[in-house]
């Protein structure tokens, strides 16, 4: 089988609050958004300034004049004292709270404990202005505002490609790969197998040459425009932005002259994911994210699903184009394995690209862009501006000089999602495949445009998915249960949450979070039980040894009326391995 790619032709600054006296009233300051604490200063002569007693029974009283249960959670450093509202508090209820502070003759002050946020600049790269991909709010994958958080750092992506030729955009991300083309006529650098995944260009010379219908066509460099999408150099005053721009890229070829054999592919996959393959070096830096922007015709395979199947134990994410046939995934490989992200493309208006694959098989749309529009000729180039544009070389056939250009394809769909994988095993490495997929489908946005033959969970978020596996605070409009619950051995346990003042039925994308420490969540089955015995099952043991479910799962709930007992309910299905439920919260 004969593998083709699938393309077409932060500095920042940290913002301290400190807390002085103001020459205005504390009563000006308002919560706009949900308060869990406030921050109260007495007048240096109340007995509440210095005695944590008196504070404390000041906070509940005024708490319980308000509605709510309030305490003294602890003294600042400026003496003020810190008062907890039990939990995430709308607005209004907090300002309720504050009044009553405001209207004691011994406060000098009260205003709400705010957030404040590193404040990223926009990169200086002289050509980020152009990707629209990355910012823009229509269909952009809002990555920016995951750059306060995490930029990648401490994860490998493997670009399992057409190798690498010397980029300075890209270079200093750049670790060692290696080139799995075993056939030297196809390699087309006089051997087979070896350490440097360097491109050698993909070029044909004549029409035919690589099978009926093939065209001649000039190098491509895709490995490279790719492996620029993921994580070209950022803030060094030249060319663009990666979306992951502190990770580390690994270039494994395995396409050239008329594209790639399984038999390389699968090999790549093994060894970029830190597995054995014979006569091949063990890989000194495993990547925990595998882009692969290439496929097939026909279903998947299973040399394919087995090397995936041991990459995904190990660790590692496996991200792929979805293809550019404009027909059902399905069809396709490595797009139609198990355990993969399958990416289908989107337009600058969010719509899905004219020649995207699409299908109940696809996971997740991202930016993959249109040089021209699908009532274009074929072959043409109308709008350039429209596609993805990142690193390239502007050699025909071998290398020439390093350049920049816009491609479109799910070729170019697929890394802006393996660089979202990275950002979030960046942020929070305890997440296994399986919660990386989750959690960035759970927290796509609805596609601006429209999507014929179904492209997945929506347009994928970087801010969004990001903010959710790093948040340790349920949602407003949450309920949460943090007594742990301990997983026997062969047992099932469960824990409830009561929920009420909710009005009618529970939303169709009702959010479930978990957080359960076990030593192996393949030996788990967790499901949500509803207030009259429905069950929905979120996790049925998949993961196999890896530890630890931190994730949130969307149920579509909305045949259930939301107020009563909901339970999550764990069963343990062998021994040798125990647990608990350490939390887990309902989001109405």
């Amino acid at each position: 089988m004969s593998v083709t790619l699938l393309a077409g032709s932060a500095t920042a600054s940290v913002a301290l609050a400190t807390e002085t006296p103001a020459a205005a009233p504390a009563a000006t300051v308002a919560p706009t958004a949900p308060v869990e604490n406030l921050i109260v200063g007495y007048k240096s002569s109340a007995t509440e300034a210095s005695s944590n007693t008196a504070a404390a029974d000041d906070a509940t009283a005024k708490g319980k004049k308000a509605g709510k249960k309030t305490k003294f959670d602890r003294r600042l450093g400026t003496g003020a004292a810190l008062v907890n509202l039990g939990g995430a508090t709308a607005p209004a209820d907090a300002a309720n709270v504050m009044a009553q502070f405001r209207a004691d003759p011994d406060v000098a002050y009260v205003e709400p404990d705010t957030r404040a946020y590193a404040m990223a600049v926009t990169p200086n790269d002289t050509e980020y202005a152009k990707q629209w991909d990355l910012f823009e709010s229509t269909a952009g994958m809002n990555v920016p505002g995951a750059w306060d958080t995490t930029t990648g750092s401490g994860v490998t992506v493997a670009v399992i490609d057409t190798g690498y030729v010397a980029h300075s955009d890209v270079a200093p991300n750049i670790v060692s790969g290696y080139d799995f083309i075993s056939t030297s006529s196809e390699a087309r650098d006089g051997n087979g197998r070896d350490s440097n995944p360097a491109d050698e260009g993909d070029w044909n010379a004549t029409d035919g040459e690589c099978g009926v219908g093939s065209k001649a066509s000039t190098s491509s460099w895709h490995g490279t425009h790719v492996a620029g999408t993921i994580a070209a150099a950022t803030n060094n005053s030249k060319g663009v932005a990666g979306i992951a721009y502190g990770a580390k890229i690994q270039p494994v070829r395995v396409l050239g002259k008329c594209g790639g054999a399984t038999s390389d592919i699968v090999d790549a996959i093994t060894w970029a994911s830190g597995g054995s393959v014979a006569g091949v070096p063990a890989n000194a830096t495993p990547a925990k994210v595998i882009n692969m922007s290439l496929g097939g015709s026909g279903t998947c395979g299973t040399s394919y699903q087995n090397a995936i199947n041991a990459a995904v134990a190990r660790g590692t994410t496996v991200v792929v184009a979805a293809g550019n046939s404009n027909a059902n995934a399905s069809g396709f490989s490595p797009a139609s394995c198990n355990n993969v992200i399958n990416v289908a493309s989107t337009n600058r208006a969010g719509e899905r690209s004219y020649y995207s694959n699409f299908g109940t098989i696809i996971d997740i749309a991202a930016p993959g862009g249109e040089t021209r529009r699908a009532t274009d000729t074929p072959g043409t180039v109308t709008t350039p501006e429209n596609a993805i544009l990142s690193t390239l070389n502007a050699g025909t056939t071998t290398p020439g000089a390093e350049s920049y250009k816009p491609y479109q394809g799910t070729s170019m769909a697929a890394p802006h999602v393996a660089g979202l994988a990275a950002l979030l095993k960046s942020a929070k490495s305890s997440l296994t495949p399986a919660q990386i997929e989750a959690a960035i489908k759970a927290n796509a946005r609805p596609l601006p445009g429209t999507c014929t033959g179904g492209c997945g969970a929506g347009l994928a978020d970087a801010a969004a998915t990001v903010a959710a596996v790093t948040s340790t605070t349920p949602p407003t409009g949450g309920f949460e249960n943090t007594t742990d619950v301990a997983i026997g051995d062969n047992t099932t346990v469960e824990s409830p949450i009561t929920v009420s003042g909710v009005t009618g039925n529970a939303p169709a994308t009702l959010k479930v979070g978990v957080n359960i420490v076990h030593s192996y969540i393949g030996d788990l089955k967790v499901d949500l039980v509803a207030p009259d015995g429905t069950v929905y099952t979120v996790h049925n043991r998949s993961g196999g040894s890896t530890d630890n479910i931190n994730q949130v799962y969307t149920v579509n709930a909305s045949s259930e009326v939301a107020n009563g007992t909901w339970k999550l309910r764990v069963n343990d299905n062998a021994g040798g391995d125990t647990g608990k439920i350490d939390s887990w919260n309902l989001t109405f």
